[in-house]
């Protein structure tokens, strides 16, 4: 309900996308386009990319997550973006190791996007 208002608040940055095998729905992926990440409205910053990833408990392992991280990336490089940012918050059972398997590298950076305690990853896309 979340990801569908704020899809709703914010239609010009947000990439809502449901995601199916065949005819039954997997998971759920939100990204973020084109958006002043340091929110100073200068536009120094804009970055797009991972907003949200949720893949069904049931179907974890099984690629999805690789497939969603990589549709956004080529939505991004259609528009002619060259870095994917996203976020996350370490621990057990998180998506450390699919974002690090894919490519993505800590920045060092706190994320304004997500809540505090969060760190921004990016990964450089051709």
């Amino acid at each position: 309900m979340k990801s569908l208002a704020e899809a709703y608040v914010y239609p010009d940055i947000a990439w809502p996308r449901l995601i199916f095998d065949g005819d039954r729905p997997v998971g759920f992926l939100m990204a973020f386009l084109d958006i002043d990440f340091a929110g100073d409205g200068k536009g120094a910053d804009i970055r797009s990319g991972l907003w949200r990833l949720n893949i069904a408990a049931g179907e974890q392992g099984r690629g999805y997550g690789r497939f969603a991280v990589e549709s956004v990336a080529a939505e991004i490089r259609r528009r002619g973006g060259t870095r994917l940012t996203t976020t996350w918050h370490p621990g057990e059972g998180g998506p450390e190791g699919l974002h690090l398997g894919l490519g993505f590298r800590l920045t060092g950076e706190m994320s304004g996007i997500r809540r505090l305690g969060s760190w921004s990853w990016e990964r450089r896309i051709r």
